[in-house]
């Protein structure tokens, strides 16, 4: 089975868990999007919900299916986010923000209910870490924020390259919001609660992708079908 594959299986699953007449938030990233393709049709065939998307992208996705939008200024209160992961361990801990879009994903996240993860077995981690944990940072003081998280992370027991991610024309990547993206390559991170504490010191740090105990479940999808994580 293909990691594409194992994605859709997860974003199928997912649908389970979505009833008529729900306020959904919409995530953003390739397993994610597969939800939102799967959910189209559903909403073709009759289902109501009313979603809020965590990006641009997701938002003109959703808008050509014919799905219903809302901003969270109008409806600032939802029952469930669906949304992926770019890791995630036992504890539901998980990193996001790999399409840049952590910050509006956290936020939609938070005003939910719940957040359901979904993702492919590639995701689910021991220790997270090894994808890149990337933070959106105010453009303003960019050496001296970069500096200050690169002092932190040690501080917090990681280590490693932190880079500000690119375009592909390679000029920085700008997120929705308007700002940058820096991308820390610890390799593996022994205390994310640490380490989410240290960073919420940094001034020029507007979010980071740690997401800590926001999950409350995740459905991933493997070679040997589908495995549920509850928090």
């Amino acid at each position: 089975m293909t990691q594409d594959e194992q994605k859709r299986m997860a974003a199928e699953k997912a649908l389970d868990y979505v009833k008529d007449g729900m306020h959904l938030g919409l995530g953003t990233g390739s397993t994610a999007a597969k939800f939102v393709d799967l959910l189209g049709e559903r909403v073709k065939a009759g289902l109501h919900v009313l979603c809020v998307p965590t990006s641009e992208a997701t938002h003109e996705q959703a808008k050509k299916l014919g799905i219903p939008l809302a901003t969270l200024e109008e409806l600032p209160h939802l029952q469930l986010t669906i949304d992926g992961a770019d890791e995630l361990d036992d504890k539901l801990q998980l990193i996001k923000g790999g399409g840049g879009a952590l910050l509006r994903e956290k936020i939609v996240a938070t005003a939910s209910d719940e957040m359901l993860v979904i993702a492919d077995a590639s995701k689910h981690v021991e220790t997270l870490g090894q994808f890149p944990l990337p933070i959106e940072v105010e453009r303003f003081g960019l050496e001296a924020t970069i500096n200050l998280v690169e002092k932190l992370g040690r501080d917090a027991g990681c280590e490693g390259r932190i880079e500000l991610r690119k375009n592909r024309f390679g000029d920085p990547f700008v997120t929705d919001g308007g700002n940058y993206i820096l991308d820390c390559h610890y390799g593996r991170i022994p205390d994310a609660e640490k380490l989410a504490q240290y960073f919420c010191k940094i001034p020029g740090l507007i979010e980071h992708g740690l997401f800590l105990g926001i999950a409350k479940a995740a459905i991933v999808a493997g070679p040997d079908g589908v495995r549920i994580i509850e928090a």
